[in-house]
């Protein structure tokens, strides 16, 4: 008896940059179901649940406007130093979030990935995606605030998921970078809380960067939009709180081209590495 049985082999595409956004389109529900999946894991047998959603940022704000305002008593312009603070956390936890939940993601799927082929892009976009709920949670927290602490609502919120999208970026490159990285090198896994530990202090969370460098300091602050998320931060405070908090646009703009520069590095190293997380994770 003859046996007609063919086999399909599945591969990844080829090349170093290009990615197969119809192929991606084709998986999109599988994406939804890994990113809800994050999102459940997340709060999977915690006794409050989606609260701390809630908890986190509150008391993050609490704890720094006590630190750098009533303490150390940074400048913030006349504007209330818990709005200022909470409205810098927002793009900064939803990337620290997504860096400490992505870098881990394609190690935690080694059962799936070994076994059935998927566009393996989809586990580290999940795992991002998956902090959206957070950060929806956090910004109806920062709405509510506002009026409670003397802040106008003002048009300059409408912009507010135009700088979501500058700080969703960067989470994303990061993502894939870290998350390709770990299969290869198990050290990634220490290195991730070390860089948003010390992250949240040299990114401008608890502090105006503008009133720090100042005088002789003044001359670095380009070089202080190396990093990515200094520009949505701003963007984030301009929105909520207005014009006198306008972000300084040639150092956004340079944020948001490292942004861009590490993002398709990123999916390069991927594509490249990608073809062998079978075999590796």
């Amino acid at each position: 008896m003859t046996n007609n049985t063919t086999e399909r082999i599945l591969r990844p595409t080829r090349g170093l940059v290009s990615v197969n956004l119809g192929e991606l389109w084709r998986f999109r529900e599988l994406l939804g179901l890994l990113a809800w999946r994050d999102v459940l894991v997340r709060y999977k047998q915690t006794y409050l649940g989606i609260a701390w959603a809630v908890l986190q940022p509150v008391l993050t704000m609490l704890v720094f406007s006590v630190m750098f305002g009533k303490l150390a008593k940074f400048e913030s312009r006349g504007a209330p130093y818990s709005i200022l603070v909470l409205a810098g956390l927002l793009p900064w936890q939803f990337f620290s979030s997504a860096l400490s939940e992505s870098s881990n993601s394609l190690v935690a799927s080694a059962r799936i990935i070994s076994k059935v082929y998927f566009p393996r892009l989809i586990i580290p976009i999940s795992s991002v995606l998956g902090g959206l709920l957070d950060i929806l949670i956090a910004t109806g927290i920062l709405l509510v605030m506002m009026p409670f602490y003397g802040v106008e609502f003002r048009w300059h919120l409408l912009l507010l998921p135009l700088f979501f999208v500058a700080a969703f970026l960067p989470a994303l490159a990061a993502g894939i970078w870290f998350s390709a990285l770990n299969v290869q090198y198990r050290d990634v896994r220490y290195i991730v809380p070390f860089i948003t530990r010390l992250g949240m202090y040299v990114t401008p969370v608890g502090f105006l960067w503008q009133t720090q460098l100042t005088g002789p300091w003044e001359k670095w602050r380009l070089l202080y939009h190396l990093n990515p998320l200094v520009g949505p931060i701003d963007g984030f405070r301009w929105c909520v709180l207005g014009d006198q908090f306008a972000p300084w646009w040639p150092g956004f703009w340079m944020s948001v081209g490292i942004t861009v520069v590490l993002l398709i590095a990123g999916l390069a190293y991927f594509r490249q590495v990608e073809r062998n997380f079978a075999d590796i994770v």
